[in-house]
């Protein structure tokens, strides 16, 4: 497929996602596609394999997360395409919110996207989804008694 191509069929996936068309999704993406999130403590952190994946990680976010996303710049060389982009949203769970500069790296063959790889702010991400504790929760307290010289 021509980049021009690749780039519209990315386009297409992104209105979909806003759309909320799961329909229109599965069938933008391959049948093994591979969506690689990277991060930990946060809801969507993994690794999703396939239609049963992409259904799952649909799932998981819409159960945790509130988000707008905009794609603001997409840039391709043969079957990648990289998508620029910016999302505020909440964390459901914990109530809080977070913005996120972002970038995915696309791989679309024969019409279909086969891959994405999310570079993301995880740290935004993990301090939306991090429970507050009551101050000094789980910190030891400051004895250095054994330290000091009598």
């Amino acid at each position: 497929m021509s980049i021009e191509k690749n780039i519209q069929t990315v386009k297409d996936f992104f209105a979909a996602i806003g759309r909320g068309d799961r329909e229109s999704l599965l069938a933008l993406v391959a049948d093994d596609i591979e969506w690689i999130i990277p991060g930990e403590n946060w809801p969507l952190a993994g690794t999703y394999r396939g239609h049963a994946g992409l259904a799952k990680l649909l799932d998981t976010a819409s159960g945790s997360i509130e988000t707008s996303t905009e794609a603001r710049e997409f840039v391709a060389h043969g079957d990648r395409v990289l998508v620029v982009g910016f999302a505020r949203g909440i964390i459901k769970a914990t109530n809080k919110t977070f913005e996120d500069d972002w970038i995915f790296a696309i791989t679309v063959r024969d019409g279909k996207l086969t891959n994405i790889r999310e570079y993301v702010d995880t740290q935004a991400l993990a301090r939306a989804a991090a429970v507050s504790m009551p101050e000094n929760a789980g910190n030891p307290t400051d004895d250095r008694s054994d330290l000091r010289a009598s």
